[in-house]
């Protein structure tokens, strides 16, 4: 009896190594390809640079339009679209397993929508600039979030009623953002069309600044929180039973969730997909029995710095917002995992 005890541990830990090494291996490949993204989008444009012009330009060598055209141009957008796509996946991973349902992602259960409603009231009746346009939607975002969670509230939180009171959330200021378009000025309209979109045309290190800054401290809080999440995809009971605060954990993590979609969303406008998909994707390739979070956030910035690469190149002479990419991509893949999630019921 005890040499078969020991077999079946010595079982399990060659199946956690070999599972850990498969984790790594593959947070090594996804930073590969976003460092290769990322030189590609360097390089690649109407004016084409070569690697190693681009390395001088970000040491501030080289031609000085060189340096424009990397640093202030392109650097930006490249560096905001692997930070926010790292936010939005990391978003999407907490949302899935605090209410365990691959639908639970921020642009399904209604706070994008909330986010364009705050940003809609700032552009369409206050006529504000980037950064009220941008704190609208920040505020707008975290009031959607707080009026779902209160309507799903029921003595606890359980993900299937989350997520209906959210698509019922987000179909109603749907209809109040078309309103609100509707009832606008063309110029208005025009501006918030555009932001709706989802767009890192025209991004800039000060435009940035503040998501620089929340998004990577919100994802590392969230990180020094994963272990709670691990164990509360057990089960809330189990997660009691081993002194989690289950509820009150996820609160926070939920509440971490929220601030990084909202501070994405205020930053480019609703970006749809990405918290979605990358979360799933990253768990099937890490085979992870848990939400692997920092594989999330780099499966989620792999995706939307290719998805802004299709947008700016796909078409010869038309730079599309990367929310058209996103949300093209996205719309099968919602369909895919609606039938797949029907089939397993």
């Amino acid at each position: 009896m005890h040499s078969r005890t020991l077999l079946i541990g010595r079982a399990s830990g060659w199946i956690n190594l070999r599972l850990s090494a498969r984790v790594l291996w593959v947070n090594v490949a996804l930073l590969l390809l976003a460092t290769l993204l990322a030189l590609f989008a360097l390089c690649y444009g109407t004016l084409r640079i070569s690697p190693s012009q681009v390395w001088q330009a970000l040491l501030g060598d080289g031609p000085a339009g060189f340096q424009t055209v990397v640093n202030q141009w392109r650097a930006p957008r490249v560096v905001m679209a692997l930070v926010l796509g790292a936010g939005l996946g990391v978003s999407g991973a907490i949302f899935q397993s605090a209410i365990r349902n691959p639908l639970g992602s921020p642009d399904v259960v209604g706070f994008n929508a909330g986010a364009f409603t705050g940003a809609l009231i700032v552009i369409i009746l206050l006529n504000g600039s980037y950064y009220q346009i941008a704190g609208g939607a920040l505020f707008g975002g975290i009031a959607a979030a707080a009026l779902v969670y209160l309507l799903a509230w029921r003595q606890g939180i359980v993900g299937f009623r989350l997520i209906i009171v959210g698509i019922g959330i987000g179909a109603v200021l749907s209809a109040l953002n078309s309103w609100l378009i509707i009832s606008a000025s063309l110029e208005s309209a025009m501006s918030a069309a555009l932001w709706g979109a989802g767009s890192l045309n025209g991004i800039t290190w000060s435009k940035g600044q503040p998501a620089l800054v929340l998004v990577p401290l919100t994802i590392i809080g969230t990180l020094l929180l994963g272990r709670r999440l691990q164990l509360m995809e057990m089960g809330d009971d189990s997660a009691r039973a081993l002194g989690i605060n289950a509820e009150s954990s996820r609160l926070w993590l939920m509440l971490g969730g929220i601030i990084l979609t909202a501070v994405a969303t205020a930053t480019a406008g609703p970006i749809a997909f990405i918290a979605l998909a990358a979360p799933q994707i990253a768990r099937r390739m890490t085979a992870a029995s848990a939400m692997p979070l920092f594989s999330a956030a780099t499966t989620g910035a792999v995706l939307l710095l290719l998805a802004d690469v299709i947008a700016q190149h796909a078409f010869n002479g038309i730079q599309l917002p990367v929310g058209a990419v996103t949300v093209s991509i996205g719309g099968l893949y919602l369909i895919w995992l609606l039938i797949r999630e029907s089939r397993r019921s």
